[in-house]
């Protein structure tokens, strides 16, 4: 366990950004799955789609995701939609 005050202050802060970084990648994932799921079903694609774009770009301006991670979630869940749509 750490003795200094700056060092306990540090595992505090850590902790704090950690839950929060876990809150932000928890709702990237179900925003993604919840399009995904949209998708399979013919629900409201592009909506479901806006909102989950919408989280990733806002994931990856906090940089909690790396911003070329962010645009291939994009990239991969638009094309999963434009598939599904043409056929």
């Amino acid at each position: 366990m750490a003795n200094h005050r700056s060092a306990l202050k540090r595992i505090k802060q850590n902790s704090k950004r950690r839950m929060r970084n876990k809150m932000v990648k928890t709702r990237v994932k179900t925003s993604v799955k919840n399009a995904l799921s949209a998708v399979e079903k013919n629900g409201d694609v592009a909506g479901e789609m806006k909102k989950a774009q919408s989280v990733i770009d806002k994931a990856a301006k906090k940089r909690i995701l790396h911003r070329r991670t962010a645009a291939r979630k994009i990239a991969r869940l638009s094309r999963r939609a434009n598939t599904s749509a043409s056929v």
